[in-house]
C-alpha cells in the first residue's frame, strides 16, 4: 500500500514522501515517447499550471521532442522514475543573455496525479537545484507558480524559494484570469 493510500501515513502537503522509490535522472532523446505522454497529460489535466496549451503541443513530432531532450550546455530536463515508469518531469534553463546568465529558471514541472505527495516533486526540484549550482554555476533559480496552487507553493517554500512578485492576470484561460507568484531561490553557496 502506498503512503498516500495508507491512513497511518497522511499526505504531506510539502511533498516529503519516501524518496527511496524515486530515481531522478537527466532525460535524453530515448525518453521522448514517455516525456511527451506525461507532458501532454499535464497540459490537459492541469492547464492553469502551464503557459503552453495541449492544442499548441499535441501535434509536436516525436523527433522534435527527442531533439529537445538532447543534452544542452545551458539547460536540462529531469525525469523522476518509479521503476521503469516516468512519473514526473521538470525543466531547468539558464537565462540566455550574458548579463542574466547568473540565473536559471525552472519550468514545466509535472507529476503524474497518482504519484503526487510521494516526494516526486521534491526530488525533481532538489536535483534541478543541485544541477543549477554545480553544473550551470548560477547564483539563483526562479520559477512562476499559479497563485491558487497551494501544494506547489508549499513545496517550493520548503525548498528555500521565496516569493518576490505577484503578477495579476498572468494567464487568461477560458475567459478567466489567473495570477502568478514569482519565486526565487538564492543558492546557498552564492548568498
Amino acid at each position: 500500500m502506498s503512503q498516500a493510500a495508507d491512513p497511518s501515513h497522511p499526505a504531506d502537503p510539502a511533498g516529503r514522501g519516501d524518496p527511496a522509490d524515486i530515481d531522478v535522472r537527466l532525460l535524453g532523446s530515448e525518453d521522448a515517447v514517455a516525456y511527451q505522454a506525461l507532458r501532454l497529460l499535464g497540459l490537459r489535466e492541469s492547464p492553469t499550471a502551464f503557459a503552453a496549451s495541449f492544442d499548441e503541443e499535441c501535434d509536436t513530432p516525436l523527433d522534435v521532442v527527442a531533439e529537445r531532450l538532447a543534452p544542452q550546455p545551458d539547460g536540462a530536463r529531469f525525469g523522476a522514475f518509479q521503476g521503469d515508469a516516468l512519473v514526473g518531469i521538470v525543466g531547468l534553463q539558464r537565462e540566455g543573455l550574458s548579463k542574466l546568465a547568473h540565473k536559471a529558471f525552472i519550468w514545466g514541472m509535472q507529476v503524474l496525479p497518482s504519484a503526487r505527495r510521494q516526494g516526486v516533486g521534491r526530488a525533481l526540484i532538489e536535483q534541478a537545484l543541485v544541477h543549477a549550482a554545480t553544473v550551470l554555476g548560477v547564483r539563483q533559480v526562479t520559477l512562476g507558480v499559479n497563485a491558487r496552487n497551494r501544494p506547489a507553493i508549499a513545496l517550493y517554500e520548503s525548498l528555500g524559494f521565496e516569493a518576490f512578485g505577484f503578477e495579476r492576470g498572468n494567464m487568461l484561460l477560458d475567459g478567466e484570469l489567473h495570477d502568478e507568484i514569482h519565486m526565487v531561490n538564492v543558492l546557498p553557496s552564492r548568498r
